[in-house]
């Protein structure tokens, strides 16, 4: 599988990474998906303290046990869980990102993070104090470099400008392409994309017309949109989930797109789609049937 470097960081991930929130609550079932995601030639793997209150970092800890050497894991902080488990809360200080870094040090069985990424973000953050955290952690050796997860422009465009991030985490698919208008300052800025919603919760798959046709709509398609859209993908490409893969990664401001997972079957099924051989000609003819769109004025 062919590797993209991560920024200018001298980090390379493989063009597909296992995004593990999708992972099912059950080690040894876990295990089994990420050991074929390693055999498939992936070496990404991203997971979040918030996940499953913590366990998910867990059992990707435990899964990976020997194996540390040979992939990137990333993980994100942000969202601190509240005492009775009942939710969470945001805080993007430094003594919460020096705090739940170590626990999640704890849960993940190492004692480093190859990519650590604040899980979300607003403009009333202390954007220099969070800053100051993650250079810190650099520093400390506990990370080798950090990033963000968000979907709001004015956030990222802030925390790039002030920091040394090298990755945006970004919902990104032929059925919502609203990140590309911002691309140009992500590679501006020096760093990459990391997508995930790579396949659009299915949509983009063989099993997109089934999918859709139960859906209320998708971003910024209702219903019936949706379903019209997904049967005209459907009609243009010889393989919908392949061409879907191929899309995302034709972006060159794209590191590494996530898939989800919850059997080996799913996950194979994204290795093939991901190996098959799609045309320039097929992505640009995908392209001109799915419009782009603004970000809306509440996303900023």
């Amino acid at each position: 599988m062919k590797k993209r470097e991560l920024g200018k960081s001298g980090i390379f991930v493989s063009e597909i990474g296992l995004g593990c929130m999708s992972l099912p609550d059950d080690l040894k079932a876990s295990q089994l998906i990420m050991d074929a995601a390693i055999d498939a030639g992936i070496n990404f793997f991203d997971t979040a303290d918030l996940y499953d209150g913590g366990k998910n970092e867990e059992i990707v800890g435990q899964a990976l046990k020997g194996k540390r050497s040979e992939i990137i894991l990333a993980t994100k902080a942000g969202n601190k869980l509240n005492p009775g488990g009942d939710g969470w809360t945001w805080d993007a200080s430094k003594a919460h990102i020096m705090d739940a870094v170590k626990k999640s040090l704890l849960r993940l069985g190492t004692d480093y993070i190859d990519l650590y990424q604040l899980h979300g973000g607003t403009m009333e953050d202390n954007v220099d104090e969070t800053i100051e955290a993650f250079e810190s952690l650099k520093k400390e050796g506990l990370i080798r470099q950090y990033g963000i997860s968000s979907i709001r422009p004015n956030v990222i465009q802030r925390f790039l400008a002030n920091s040394s991030a090298i990755s945006v985490m970004m919902q990104y698919s032929l059925l919502d392409r609203r990140p590309e208008e911002w691309f140009p300052m992500i590679q501006d800025a020096g760093a990459s994309v990391i997508t995930r919603g790579t396949i659009a919760k299915g949509f983009l798959t063989a099993e997109g017309l089934t999918r859709a046709g139960k859906a209320n709509g998708f971003v910024e398609y209702d219903a019936q949109e949706l379903l019209q859209t997904v049967q005209t993908l459907s009609e243009q490409a010889e393989d919908l989930h392949a061409a879907a893969m191929a899309f995302v990664l034709d972006q060159q401001t794209v590191a590494s797109a996530l898939i989800g997972a919850r059997t080996v079957g799913q996950l194979l099924d994204s290795v093939i789609a991901y190996e098959k051989k799609v045309s320039q000609h097929d992505i640009n003819l995908l392209k001109s049937v799915v419009a782009t769109h603004q970000y809306k004025a509440h996303r900023l």
